[in-house]
């Protein structure tokens, strides 16, 4: 077992606006986002299962056409393969929870 304080690790700027701090175990990648406010995230889909937890913020996320406006404390789970888009409200904190691992992000 090894104790990790996500917040002092370092970040990657993964696109405009979005640093991450990754996690990888043997199915899942978990990416905890540090994102500016009114960051935008293209359309996009991947085969990974997407579990998004708000920690801090506001952020819309459109899945499948359809807006979520989600704040800390919501859960949203996207099947793989389903286009969504997103856009930061304020600044946030999420924690997306990937499985499989996203070797991407390693």
């Amino acid at each position: 077992m090894k104790r990790i304080d996500i917040w002092k690790t370092e970040a990657r700027e993964v696109m405009p606006g979005y640093r991450g701090r990754f996690v990888h175990t043997e199915h899942t990648t978990h990416a905890y986002w540090d994102i500016e406010a009114d960051a935008p995230l293209p359309e996009h889909a991947h085969p990974h299962e997407q579990i998004v937890n708000m920690l801090e913020g506001t952020y819309e996320l459109v899945v499948d056409g359809t807006p979520h406006v989600l704040e800390a404390g919501d859960v949203l789970v996207i099947p793989g393969n389903v286009r969504h888009s997103g856009r930061s409200h304020t600044r946030c904190r999420i924690l997306d929870v990937f499985s499989p691992v996203r070797e991407e992000y390693r």
